[in-house]
């Protein structure tokens, strides 16, 4: 084949690849997210992305379980995290971060992280926890980081 043809062919495979929605890795997750009732949708990371509805409070607030998992020590280890804020927008600065950090000790699942501009609560499981613990996390991790999102950025509302 030659060079050119080679590189039209690649070029048309990645564009087919690009275009194929990203898949998780591991359909335990969608298996115990379906025993649970919980609807969900796979964003382009393969995560699992799922939005609570706080009726009462008119407020949403998304979570989003791994699509994979990665090893530690012989543990296959899930995440589950919850944007919280923007790091910037939300005036987080050396102070606050420090002020996570405490509240982080406290906590007995899950802890703050700062990925890019974003702060996230991230709860970092064993992959062996059945429905319930998955749809206990969840749980958490949606309501901890909807209430800093509050305490943020007041009535906004926008992860």
């Amino acid at each position: 084949m030659k060079r050119t043809a080679r590189l039209s062919f690649l070029s048309v495979l990645c564009a087919a690849l690009a275009a194929t929605p990203a898949l998780a890795a591991d359909a335990s997750v969608e298996a115990r997210l379906k025993a649970r009732g919980i609807q969900y949708e796979l964003d382009d990371d393969g995560d699992y992305k799922v939005t609570y509805s706080y009726k009462q409070e008119n407020r949403t607030q998304l979570v989003f379980v791994s699509g994979g998992t990665e090893q530690v020590n012989g543990l296959s280890i899930r995440e589950v995290f919850a944007p919280a804020g923007r790091v910037t927008a939300d005036g987080i600065d050396g102070k606050k971060a420090l002020e996570l950090l405490a509240e982080s000790r406290g906590k007995k699942l899950g802890s703050w992280e700062i990925s890019g501009d974003v702060l996230y609560f991230a709860i970092k499981l064993p992959d062996s926890v059945d429905a319930a613990a998955l749809e206990s996390a969840m749980d958490i991790a949606s309501e901890t980081a909807d209430n800093m999102e509050i305490e943020l950025s007041g009535d906004k509302d926008e992860l």
